[in-house]
């Protein structure tokens, strides 16, 4: 299968538009609440999904269970991705058969979760999910050791088990409920999904304010992916996003930490940062940057965080490595400086920056928890800035020589692209650290030679020295 890559915004895949025809106008489903609706089965020869793009191991799965007697789907992102003609990230699969049933059908299965058991089967690097149907707790059911919401609406515990129209239904977005049968190899659509992934729209199943107090999260999800595929979100399903944000502080820092992971880290971080900041999800997740961003002069913060998302968007898409030490140094740097700068005459340069990092680490932990083999490199990228400025002497050279100097420098340069520090002082550093090590001890003994000596006084002796003004000993 074609690898497509980055989608630009508003592309929608020519296989999709082929089976549905043209619309030059809104979705027929658009502003029309999702209700329960017999399922539309789309046939083998009506859509494009092949299993020559299905993962083997996912395939091994799906015939399994099918063999067993149990029915067995493809479902969410696997399916959406394989009608967008794009290479799925991974392939979930949905099922009749209760965990433990799996777990007897695969030696290689391992059980996981609390609030929902899932069995993920294992097949070296490769770990195909497998949930069992979910279905709604009935009317009237006193019986909370399966199912619990909070006073909120959060769901606490979600082990009720359903139909394969009810689990259709129980997703988040009508573009994630299509799954693909291995029955029949159809496809079948319980909430109008193809409509709507035709439409470029994402849109909420069932209430949008109930599902998003359900799970907070959701906001984040809706966000994700409407960067990830170019939609657009439905009003009703964008409506309550500004006014429910703050629930996302009832969420662990370590669950947001992964979901910031997955925003920024997929490819597509600008549109995704835009979008947080439209509805006011930033500031929920980096509280202390986004209270910087309103100080902006001059274009300043806000172009360096853009410039450190396009490249974390530029490096992605090269298939070239990306640390989540340099996205959060970014990110938290604006705040960061201005308390620096605000701190460095009274504390002196160095201790007023790392007192700035600790203290905004300290009070990003409670929003976003950045693991330690993280927020260390983080640390470190920002305590060796001042350093940059010092360009005489030797201490180039044992900067040079630091470990963490290569992400300090990009960051310096970083910097210089946003206008934080003069363009002089980054092309230095580029052509120095570029340089074999004798070039370098060249350099910088040109420099100290052009450096002017400062004068020395003549120090006048004393009448009392025992010698002449001209420094003899006379007697």
């Amino acid at each position: 299968m074609k690898k497509w890559g980055l989608q630009k915004i508003g592309r929608v895949s020519e296989l999709v538009r082929g089976f549905l025809g043209s619309n030059n106008g809104k979705s027929q489903q658009e502003d029309v609440a999702i209700k329960p609706t017999a399922p539309i089965v789309i046939p083998r020869s009506e859509h494009a999904i092949t299993r020559a793009n299905i993962s083997p191991n996912a395939l091994k799965v799906l015939y399994r269970l099918k063999d067993a007697g149990y029915q067995a789907c493809l479902v969410g992102g696997g399916v959406r991705d394989l009608l967008l003609g794009r290479e799925p990230k991974d392939f979930d699969i949905a099922t009749d058969a209760h965990p433990e049933e799996i777990r007897q059908l695969f030696r290689n299965c391992r059980l996981i979760g609390r609030r929902f058991r899932l069995a993920h089967v294992v097949y070296g690097r490769e770990v195909i999910e497998v949930a069992t149907f979910r279905g709604r707790q009935a009317d009237g059911e006193e019986d909370e050791s399966e199912h619990a919401l909070s006073d909120e609406g959060r769901i606490l515990r979600d082990n009720v088990y359903g139909t394969l129209e009810e689990d259709a239904l129980r997703r988040d977005f009508t573009v994630n409920a299509l799954y693909y049968d291995i029955a029949d190899f159809s496809v079948r659509d319980f909430a109008g999904g193809m409509a709507d992934l035709k439409a470029g729209l994402l849109r909420m199943i069932g209430d949008p304010e109930a599902r998003y107090r359900e799970d907070p999260v959701r906001m984040l999800r809706a966000v994700r992916f409407a960067a990830k595929l170019g939609f657009r979100l439905e009003e009703t399903t964008a409506a309550p996003i500004p006014d429910l944000a703050d629930l996302l502080l009832d969420i662990s820092s370590a669950r947001i930490y992964e979901e910031v992971l997955k925003m920024f880290m997929a490819g597509e971080a600008v549109a995704t940062y835009e979008l947080l900041r439209q509805y006011g999800l930033f500031a929920q997740l980096f509280p202390e940057t986004e209270a910087a961003l309103t100080l902006e002069v001059n274009g300043y913060p806000q172009t360096l965080i853009s410039r450190a998302l396009e490249n974390t968007d530029r490096r992605i898409d090269e298939n070239k490595p990306v640390t989540p030490a340099f996205l959060f140094a970014a990110l938290l740097w604006p705040p960061v400086q201005q308390r620096w700068q605000a701190t460095a005459q009274e504390m002196g340069d160095l201790p007023a920056l790392q007192s700035a990092g600790g203290w905004i680490v300290g009070e990003q932990a409670g929003h976003t928890a950045i693991p330690k083999r993280f927020s260390m490199p983080m640390r470190e990228i920002w305590s060796l800035q001042p350093r940059f400025e010092q360009i005489s002497g030797r201490r180039p050279l044992r900067l040079v020589s630091h470990p963490r100097f290569r992400a300090a420098y990009d960051f310096l340069l970083l910097r210089g692209d946003a206008g934080e520090v003069d363009k002089k002082i980054c092309d230095w550093w580029t052509t120095f650290q570029a340089e074999s090590p004798e070039a370098r001890e060249a350099i910088l003994t040109t420099a100290n030679e052009r450096k002017p000596r400062k004068k020395r006084r003549r120090r006048k002796r004393s009448p009392t020295s025992g010698g002449t003004e001209t420094g003899g000993n006379g007697g």
